[in-house]
């Protein structure tokens, strides 16, 4: 005889209040596993396909591992430290750039920028503003990051559980799928399954579509001669996650830096716009269809708002689980309506539902 639906949901309710209070107690302690966790998720189809070319799962593994390691370490001698350098540069060099176009405006609307007006004086305390905090504000949160991630912590431990999840992945799979309630297996089955295609099509090909077009940005802006390129196509690489808002944040950056670093050279201003153009190209007809698929099934202003909110409980940790739950409340979202859709509730009657679907 199954439980009542109301214990069960009593039951499912404590788990997640669990999940939650551990998540609020131990979210510093449980980061490195997090991240090794979500490496070992998104590497796990790799290590699936090396195992078909031949490969046993712990040869796979290792060689995934150790290619990673190499490419962390690269990243973190040479990378970051200049998107660090370059970064830190272009906020002690933003002042600069305010009073030159605030002198700009003033040339050419005099009306606009006169000694007391509201823009010259906006323009103004930016400026002092930036240049007052800018600086600070960088070495803080360079401070704050590695004291959040603590990178000692980070080059022992996240190899370390990536590795072992990588390894025994499937069997832990197996073993969770064990432990579903046997009322509910081919629902919690199917729901499971349209969870993993969605945080799948997101974090491995969304990212993938992120780090592809960061480096064609820095590398192209940094071919034509534009200063701080690789700290702009960094930026714009890492909020390309968000439909267009990557371009138009990337694009404005680089056309309002070339504009004051190529004034008169309009040929080396228009390759900037042309970089950002041909970018939009590249994610919109080639990279997203390809990597990502017609639908995430992830919106954008809800993965913001998972984001911000347990970015602001939990911190950190909050924003790295954010994804996965925002994935996973959506797929139930969608099951819950579908549900409703069938019921007497919906349809007030016994006729079968619409046979045309749910509108897309």
């Amino acid at each position: 005889m199954a439980l009542p639906v109301r214990q069960q949901a009593l039951y499912w309710g404590l788990a997640t209040a669990v999940f939650l209070v551990i998540l609020w107690y131990l979210g510093h302690i449980l980061l490195p596993f997090i991240v090794g966790g979500a490496i070992a998720y998104i590497l796990d189809p790799l290590a699936d396909r090396l195992e078909r070319l031949g490969l046993p799962r712990w040869a796979a593994t290792t060689i995934i591992v150790l290619v990673g390691i190499f490419v962390l370490v690269l990243a973190v001698g040479i990378v970051i430290p200049m998107i660090i350098r370059e970064g830190s540069a272009l906020v002690q060099a933003a002042p600069t750039y305010f009073e030159a176009l605030r002198d700009w405006l003033t040339l050419r609307f005099p009306d606009l920028m006169e000694q007391d007006g509201l823009i010259r004086r906006g323009l103004t305390d930016l400026g002092e503003t930036i240049r007052a905090r800018g600086g600070q504000l960088a070495q803080q949160v360079v401070a704050g990051l590695f004291g959040v991630v603590n990178a000692l912590v980070f080059i022992v431990v996240v190899p370390v559980v990536a590795f072992y999840l990588l390894l025994d992945w499937d069997n832990m799979v197996a073993r969770i799928d064990e432990l579903l309630p046997r009322d509910h297996v081919g629902t919690v089955r199917t729901v499971a399954r349209e969870i993993d295609r969605t945080l799948a099509s997101f974090v491995r090909g969304q990212g993938t579509v992120c780090l592809i077009l960061g480096t064609f940005y820095s590398v192209a802006l940094m071919a034509v001669g534009l200063q701080f390129g690789l700290v702009v196509g960094a930026v714009a690489g890492l909020i390309t996650f968000i439909p267009y808002v990557g371009a138009l944040v990337g694009g404005a950056l680089a056309i309002g830096l070339a504009l004051f670093q190529f004034w008169g050279d309009w040929l080396s201003i228009g390759l900037v716009a042309a970089i950002f153009a041909a970018g939009q190209f590249l994610e919109g007809n080639i990279l997203t269809p390809k990597l990502v698929g017609s639908s995430v099934g992830l919106h954008p202003v809800g993965l913001l708002f998972a984001l911000s909110a347990f970015g602001s409980i939990y911190g950190f940790v909050g924003m790295l689980v954010a994804v996965p739950v925002a994935a996973a409340l959506g797929v139930i979202a969608r099951f819950v309506l579908a549900r409703y859709r069938d019921s007497l509730l919906y349809r007030g009657s016994d006729r079968p539902s619409d046979p045309a679907g749910p509108i897309e």
